[in-house]
C-alpha cells in the first residue's frame, strides 16, 4: 500500500493535522497494521518536499507546535493518477513456501508433514477472518474476504502439492 498517496487521499477532504491522519488511516485501513506516528511525519514532511501538500496552518500547544496540512492541486493530481493506474498482479513465483517444501525434499525431511502444518495454519487464520468477517461493518467484510480467497488459493495450492510430491521430489533430485 502506498501510504503517502492514502493519506493525500484522505486529505482531500480537508485539511488536517498529521495526529488526525494517523487516526483517519488507523480507522479506514490500519487495523491489523496501524501506521506509527513517526511514519505518518515522515511521509508528509516527503510530501511538503514535493510539493503534493503544504502546511495549512500551525498551531501552539503543551507540546511541539501542530502543523496542519492541505493537499496541493499537484498532490490532487497525483491521486488521481495514482487511483486510475492497475496494480500490477502478484504472480507469487517467488514463495517462501515453495522454497520450503523443495528444500524439505532436497534435504530428506517430511515436506508433507510441513505442507499438513501449514494447511492447519490457513485454515486457523481463516476461522478468525471469517468471525472477524460476521462482526465486522461492510469495508472489513470485503478486506476478509480478499484475504479469504488468497488463502483458498494457497489451499489449493497446497493440496496439489501434496499430491505431487513425489513427481517434484524426483524432479528436484531429492
Amino acid at each position: 500500500m502506498s501510504i503517502g498517496h492514502t493519506l493525500l487521499g484522505l486529505l482531500e477532504s480537508g485539511p488536517r493535522h498529521g495526529y488526525d491522519l494517523k487516526r483517519a488511516f488507523d480507522d479506514k485501513f490500519g487495523h491489523d497494521r496501524p501506521l506509527h506516528y513517526g511514519q505518518v511525519y515522515a511521509t508528509m514532511s516527503r510530501l511538503l518536499k514535493n510539493g503534493l501538500v503544504e502546511v495549512d496552518g500551525v498551531e501552539a500547544g503543551a507540546g511541539p507546535e501542530r502543523k496542519r496540512y492541505a493537499i496541493t492541486e499537484a498532490g490532487i493530481t497525483d491521486v488521481a493518477t495514482w487511483l486510475v493506474t492497475p496494480e500490477k498482479p502478484e504472480p507469487y513465483l517467488q514463495s517462501t513456501l515453495y522454497t520450503k517444501v523443495v528444500l524439505a525434499l532436497l534435504t530428506g525431511r517430511d515436506a508433507g508433514d510441513l505442507l499438513d502444518t501449514q494447511r492447519a495454519e490457513h485454515l486457523r487464520l481463516m476461522r478468525a477472518l471469517t468471525a472477524r468477517k460476521r462482526q465486522g461493518d461492510l469495508a472489513d467484510q470485503l478486506i476478509c474476504d480478499h484475504a479469504l480467497f488468497h488463502l483458498e488459493a494457497d489451499l489449493r495450492w497446497l493440496e496439489l502439492t501434496a499430491a505431487r510430491l513425489g513427481a517434484l521430489g524426483k524432479a528436484v533430485g531429492a
